[in-house]
């Protein structure tokens, strides 16, 4: 199972040699550490790694944070963010082994999981695409979202009536999504198209769980 986690540094585009304008967005993945693994004895889960990304000071983090990073190897650090995968041996795994972006390649499709970005508190109209109510002859249903309940039976409004609320900062993934290339050197991926979450967002890239489409 390829997977990394990485920060969102933002979009570029490059052209092609045929003139074609292919956007980009730019992922900065530094080298995560296998800081535990799951080979699903004693109640364990079974083919899983835990790896930490975004190394930082062991002291700026909380006691039960610090306690997961114990076990690693050679100097002590803590990273910011902890991540489990699965996959399908984890007997190939180590504790303090290192990920890197090197196990991509241009071509891989994968899916990848961000924050989206927040808009606030947003009506039905904005938020659900609902329509407006007429705008002459004194109504007063202009932008309101209309009735909600329901009559004598249920007298209740049901669970997950479309109604205004917080509008995106949900996590969201895109699938099938082409790695361009892969910049080991500087840890870079640049993938073709948009990915969720704002800049210096963190997002997950794994290999996709949609296998690419038999050619016809």
């Amino acid at each position: 199972m390829k997977a990394i986690v990485g920060k969102k540094l933002g979009m570029t585009q490059t052209f092609e040699e045929s003139g074609r304008c292919v956007g980009l967005t730019v992922v900065e993945a530094t080298p995560g550490v296998v800081v535990r693994v799951n080979s699903g004895e004693g109640g364990d889960s079974a083919g899983a790694i835990q790896v930490g990304f975004f190394e930082t000071d062991p002291l700026k983090l909380n006691r039960p944070d610090a306690g997961q990073f114990k076990n690693l190897p050679g100097k002590k650090a803590g990273y910011k963010v902890l991540r489990e995968f699965r996959v399908a041996d984890a007997g190939q795994y180590k504790v303090g082994q290192e990920i890197t972006v090197e196990q991509f390649a241009a071509g891989d499709l994968v899916d990848v999981q961000g924050r989206s970005i927040g808009k606030g508190w947003a009506g039905t109209i904005k938020r659900h695409n609902f329509a407006r109510g007429p705008m002459t002859h004194g109504s007063k249903n202009k932008r309101e979202p209309g009735s909600i309940g329901m009559s004598a039976t249920p007298s209740r409004v049901h669970k997950g009536k479309r109604m205004a609320g917080q509008m995106g900062n949900k996590t969201a993934t895109v699938q099938r999504l082409a790695v361009y290339k892969v910049d080991p050197e500087k840890n870079l991926i640049f993938i073709i198209g948009g990915v969720p979450g704002s800049r210096n967002g963190v997002v997950t890239i794994k290999e996709t769980v949609k296998p690419r489409r038999a050619e016809a």
